[in-house]
């Protein structure tokens, strides 16, 4: 099959990622969920429908399952859950805090299988083969495993400060009952304030992660970075 013929793979629109799983639900929750407008049963519904959908449709889309994919499903239903059957307030701080100190724990007890989770990650756009074999040209392996695992270990860790501001932001912004206006306009502004508070550190610790492992390649194999890149 020639090049041309192999259809490319479209990578995920980001901005559409954050508009329908975050500024989306956070805006109808926070200003159409009182009694006079959706209400807070069907704001509720509506606002999480578009993360709910958007999530199955991208399952659809990969034709594959995988651990984080149905944790966030699941976790959509868990706020859907908690509001329509007016819960206490307190579960849904250990529904925020449950998921990622779980995903966290799953990160780290994988690392004691045969199937570690992590470095299956890193070797979705790193190409693993070409830097194991020029770890072995240099008969280095074991600078490469020591480095993955450490890798693999801190960003397991991150999970847990994820787990650590959600239950901080859970607890400072949720108020009222679930199934309240009230408590739909809190989840909508905790829905706001996670991608600031949460998720860009997140992604500045696993930025920062992955930059010091490619550093670490780098510097012992003399690859450059387009030879670690997966093409």
């Amino acid at each position: 099959m020639s090049e041309e013929a192999v259809p490319k793979k479209k990578n995920e629109n980001a901005l559409i990622n954050i508009a329908v799983n975050v500024v989306i639900p956070s805006v109808i929750m926070s200003k159409f969920s009182d009694s006079e407008t959706l209400g807070e049963v069907n704001g509720l519904l509506i606002a999480l429908a578009f993360p709910l959908s958007y999530g199955m449709w991208d399952l659809i889309k990969q034709k594959k399952f995988n651990f984080f994919s149905i944790l966030g499903l699941v976790s959509v239903l868990l706020t859907g859950g908690i509001g329509l059957l007016s819960l206490d307030r307190k579960w849904m701080v250990i529904k925020e805090t449950a998921i990622p100190l779980l995903i966290g724990i799953t990160v780290v007890g994988s690392q004691f299988t045969k199937h570690p989770l992590i470095p299956k990650l890193f070797n979705s756009f790193l190409d693993m083969d070409k830097i194991k074999n020029a770890f072995a040209d240099i008969n280095q392996q074991e600078i490469l495993d020591k480095k993955i695992n450490s890798s693999s270990y801190l960003i397991g860790a991150s999970f847990f400060l994820s787990a650590l501001l959600n239950y901080i932001v859970a607890e400072w912004i949720l108020v009222g009952a679930p199934g309240t206006a009230e408590f739909n306009e809190s989840l909508g502004k905790m829905t706001a304030l996670s991608f600031p508070v949460i998720a860009v550190p997140m992604m500045l610790v696993t930025g920062l992660i992955l930059f010091n492992l490619i550093s670490t390649i780098k510097k012992s194999t003399g690859l450059d970075l387009e030879d670690l890149i997966k093409q």
